[in-house]
């Protein structure tokens, strides 16, 4: 197994500090080891692949690299904190470049609308479609800034573990209409079909149906547009660097090709791990950033769960999944944006489709990133890095991903060149495909999910996987399947929480 020990100047590690656990190094698990170095504990970082990030992971081929996951980063001061904590400055290691427009939504039609962070070009922009939606873009901002107030400065980094919590939280919900969709808010405001589209589609940045997530999300077009949308300079990969450096730093160690086969407990709490290999880590504190669903009916014996039972989380409602296509070109499009959203011919339909019905469609909508547009490092010169990503059933579908892959990949690929890539069969240098199959088993997704729980209103708050486990003490969870769910500033703060919760190091020891 590979193990980074920290380096000498971070001090030799001491015995006195009690020992923290955390598994898995996607975002959550990496700002959770942070969070608990400074907090004095001494902390053990597990993750089971070959390198850390999780969803973030990066990998290098034909002198292409290819950003697996997240692409986008929003609400920087998460990742600022963390470095405070660390008595360092962010800037220092990791150089963010905001992007304005921040995507361009390409619509059946051809039309383009390009969400910016400026507010006259942005509504120039909406005045270009629909004159008349320009005051309702207005009344939807301030709508948005209100679901911001509610859902994240009042709840983002509330761990909510009791009824009471969110008995408390309920008459701002219900002041929010937290009940109505993101998209039926946006509908209230905008009478343009196609504006709807582009400013409801965010919930599926989290795993969640526009036309079922709470409005309550509808806080992600605030955020957006308050403190921007940013790209990683050397792609997210460097964020996910300068996190385990930081780890490091403050004498932590990150052990990869570590796969956590068990959670032990006893007389009711968390007490370390087992790993596959066998090999027992012991520990006071043990945090999951596992799937969660995983860390329920994997990692922990089943006479230890009263409230996550296999019944429960097989009851659940689960995200979508995803089918995601690298590839490099030999050739540079400079047309085409950063970020673009590209919608299908169908909204609603399609989304029942995935959601609902569960079948693979004829149609698609997708999401293209071509980090080359704002940084040439990510492909040899000349020549541009991309990747595709397709919303596809989770695997209640059914689909054999083995056999779909290639002829759904052609089919995207024929019409990236029909509409933006043209000649890009020719053009080709290098191809990845990776299917829900491979979150499945690359990051024990439950049902290939890519974002845990689907953020449906019944599963948001105390209604989720709480970051202090219900079933077992000492044990938290974090990451995208707990409160307040997936995407990058959610996992994110789903780790702040812990400073919340679990007691002080030196009170631990």
């Amino acid at each position: 197994m590979t193990v980074h020990m920290p380096p000498p100047a971070a001090g030799p590690l001491t015995d006195t500090k009690p020992a923290a656990i955390v598994i898995g190094a996607g975002f959550g698990g990496l700002a959770a080891a942070i969070r608990l170095g400074a907090r004095g504990y001494r902390v053990t970082l597990l993750e089971r692949n070959d390198q850390p990030g999780g969803r973030a992971a990066v990998f290098h081929q034909d002198g292409f690299a290819f950003d697996a996951g997240p692409t986008i980063i929003t609400l920087p001061f998460l990742f600022e904190e963390l470095w405070d904590l660390c008595g360092r400055r962010m800037a220092d290691d990791v150089t963010l470049t905001p992007l304005d427009p921040c995507y361009a939504v390409r619509f059946a039609d051809g039309e383009i609308f390009r969400c910016f962070v400026d507010d006259a070009a942005i509504r120039a922009e909406i005045a270009r479609f629909n004159p008349s939606d320009v005051a309702g873009f207005e009344k939807l901002l301030a709508e948005s800034e209100a679901c911001f107030r509610t859902g994240f400065e009042g709840m983002v980094d509330q761990p909510f573990l009791s009824l009471w919590d969110m008995a408390k939280a309920l008459p701002d919900l219900i002041r929010r209409r937290a009940d109505r969709s993101v998209y039926a808010l946006v509908a209230r405001h905008i009478r343009d079909e196609r504006l709807r589209m582009a400013l409801s589609f965010h919930p599926l940045f989290i795993g969640g149906n526009p036309l079922r997530t709470s409005a309550i999300l509808s806080l992600i077009s605030y955020l957006e547009r308050q403190w921007g949308v940013h790209y990683v300079m050397g792609g997210t990969g460097a964020l996910v660097k300068g996190l385990v450096d930081l780890i490091e730093g403050q004498g932590g160690v990150v052990r990869l090709n570590s796969d956590v086969a068990e959670i032990l407990v006893e007389d009711g709490a968390a007490t370390g791990v087992r790993l596959a290999d066998g090999e027992t880590l012991r520990a006071g504190v043990v945090v999951s950033n596992a799937d969660t669903a995983w860390t329920y009916r994997e990692l922990l014996p089943a006479h230890c769960r009263k409230r996550w039972t296999d019944r429960r989380l097989a009851r659940a409602a689960y995200s979508m999944g995803l089918f995601v296509w690298y590839f490099g070109t030999k050739r540079q499009y400079p047309d085409v944006d950063h970020h673009t959203i590209i919608m299908g011919p169908r909204y609603r339909g399609l989304l029942e489709d995935i959601f609902e019905r569960k079948v693979l469609a004829d149609d698609f909508s997708l999401y293209l990133h071509r980090p080359t547009a704002t940084d040439p490092s990510m492909a040899p010169e000349g020549r541009d890095a991309f990747y595709v990503l397709s919303p596809v059933p989770n695997l209640d579908a059914g689909i054999d991903w083995d056999e779909a892959a290639e002829p759904y990949r052609r089919k995207i690929a024929a019409f990236l060149e029909a509409t933006l890539l043209p000649d890009l069969d020719a053009q080709l240098v290098t191809s990845r495909v990776v299917t829900p199959f491979d979150f499945r088993d690359r990051l024990n997704a439950v049902k290939g999910a890519a974002f845990g729980l689907e953020p449906r209103i019944t599963q948001i708050a105390w209604f989720r996987p709480h970051n202090a486990s219900e079933d077992v003490k000492n044990l938290y969870v974090v990451g995208a399947g707990t409160h307040p769910g997936a995407g990058v500033p959610g996992v994110v703060s789903s780790a702040r929480i812990l400073d919340r919760i679990v007691p002080h190091g030196e009170l631990a020891a």
